[in-house]
């Protein structure tokens, strides 16, 4: 395959955004719907709080230390001009030595990580960890440049393949006894399997063809946008090891799995969509139309599917960690319920990250993230220090201090109204206490949350979705014809194909 061509965004367009957006879709549920199978039942059958919390703390250490592992390329990627073959042979070779570099920082680390832990089974996780990531730049490029083309059905392929690979190995190697080491080879497994699947989807080689001014423009670029993605990652990443620092690998265990839980309802959700965000806002850039207008569909979108979504989840809490973990993870419940309330206010200003990139504010967009960061790690800390339960409860105040800190510069940078968005707010909120409100009744008036059980959780799902369609369209949300027009984008094929199969 010429690599040259298949950059060329004029020699191959892969359809609309609409169409792109499903693609993502089906990637984003399908690996969702592995990734959270697999979760379950290792955490349900095979591993305990403590060795899930030992895994967390190391994989969480090596991520702070990962973000230098992109560099910024797939968003360099995503807005060349041509990303022509001397592109992405620089791109593929600045990925490799960055990931030799990161593999060799991590493992070196890892001795001196679990001293300070006291906990030795820390070493060989990150040791695998370290190897793992050898494999990741072989990915890196070619998915960037799939974005670039939003051909996101080839990017499915190749996610799908690395999280079945990840799966089969994480889920063998713990039923054999191997605790948090089995999750430490899934992700060797997952990192091969990827870069295998990319090259094949879309080769991507460094070396011979690379431009030096190519690479020392990446370089330039990449040094605005790397302090900003790890001054993030320390404040997104660190939570896990604050918490196992303060309290211990099995408190380490039961909040990771109640943060995980709510971020990978909130991946599910609009995870996917968001993959084409940056694509999307850079087209409409280079178009010369507003992005305000387009900014608060977004946030109206983002207000009337994951607000509802989360309040349900920290509604039902209880009776989610029960029937998918069993009573040895009780008390990561109400861990869960604190940590996806607080996701209401990280989606009420969305592609905080993205946007300042993409109009060049690098170094503000710095100093709001080291803002951001101090903000998350500050309250964490306070929180840890007092309980597990304290510091799920410190991601409250977390947020509404986050919201306060970006919600003028968002505004001013992007040129979103007041009036429209409160409007947007005012709306979600309505619908997200009429979405709760049948499983606030059934968990207060029906039964116990302990005792909800299996049916019951399903009722009340299903009472709160049915009340979430109504009070779409009998409130009139801002953002119900996009989700209209999204819902039957969706559903046109199968229309077809039952049409043409009566004639």
């Amino acid at each position: 395959m010429n690599t040259a061509q298949e950059s060329k965004p004029e020699a191959r367009e892969t359809g609309s955004v609409k169409s792109a957006a499903l693609w993502a879709a089906s990637s984003q549920y399908s690996l969702f719907t592995l990734q959270f199978a697999t979760s379950v039942i290792i955490s349900r059958f095979f591993l305990r709080p403590a060795e899930i919390g030992l895994f967390s703390v190391a994989l969480a250490a090596a991520m702070v230390l990962s973000i230098i592992q992109d560099f910024g390329l797939q968003r360099y990627i995503g807005r060349h001009p041509t990303g022509d073959e001397a592109m992405v042979r620089s791109a593929t070779t600045i990925a490799v030595v960055f990931a030799l570099a990161l593999a060799v920082l991590i493992y070196a680390l890892a001795r001196p990580l679990a001293a300070l832990y006291s906990e030795p089974g820390i070493e060989p996780i990150l040791q695998l960890i370290a190897a793992s990531y050898i494999f990741v730049p072989w990915s890196i490029v070619p998915l960037a440049l799939l974005s670039r083309r939003l051909d996101f059905r080839r990017s499915f392929v190749v996610n799908l393949g690395g999280a079945l690979a990840n799966s089969a190995v994480a889920l063998t190697l713990a039923w054999m006894g191997w605790s948090s080491l089995a999750l430490a080879w899934g992700m060797v497994a997952q990192a091969v399997t990827r870069a295998i699947l990319a090259q094949i989807a879309n080769p991507a080689f460094p070396g011979r063809g690379a431009s030096w001014t190519e690479i020392r423009a990446m370089l330039k670029f990449s040094a605005g946008t790397t302090p900003i993605y790890l001054s993030g990652g320390i404040g997104v990443r660190t939570p896990d090891m604050i918490v196992g620092g303060l309290q211990g690998m099995t408190a380490a265990g039961l909040f990771s799995r109640g943060a995980a839980l709510a971020a990978q309802l909130h991946t599910l959700i609009v995870g996917a969509v968001s993959a084409i965000y940056y694509p999307a806002f850079a087209r409409l850039r280079a178009e010369g139309k507003e992005l305000g207008p387009y900014y608060e569909r977004v946030v109206a979108a983002h207000g009337a599917i994951v607000w509802p979504a989360m309040a349900l989840l920290a509604v039902l809490s209880e009776p989610v960690i029960l029937l998918l973990y069993g009573p040895g993870w009780s008390e990561a419940a109400p861990l869960l319920a604190f940590v996806a309330a607080a996701e209401c206010f990280f989606v009420a200003l969305p592609l905080h990250i993205d946007l300042p990139i993409l109009f060049g504010r690098l170094r503000q967009l710095l100093l709001f993230n080291i803002a951001d960061t101090l903000l998350s790690v500050a309250t964490l800390a306070g929180g840890a220090a007092m309980g597990v339960e304290a510091a799920a409860a410190s991601r409250l105040v977390y947020g509404a201090a986050w919201f306060c800190l970006y919600a003028a510069w968002l505004q001013k940078l992007i040129g979103f109204r007041w009036k429209a968005a409160l409007r947007i707010y005012a709306a979600s909120g309505a619908v997200t206490l009429a979405t709760i409100l049948p499983a606030l009744l059934a968990v207060g008036m029906w039964r116990e949350p302990g005792t909800l059980g299996f049916d019951g959780l399903v009722a009340a799902a299903a009472a709160s979705g049915s009340a979430w369609v109504a009070a779409i369209w009998l409130l009139r949300h801002p953002a119900r014809t996009d989700l209209a027009d999204m819902a039957g984008h969706a559903c046109a094929p199968l229309l077809v194909r039952f049409r043409s199969r009566r004639t």
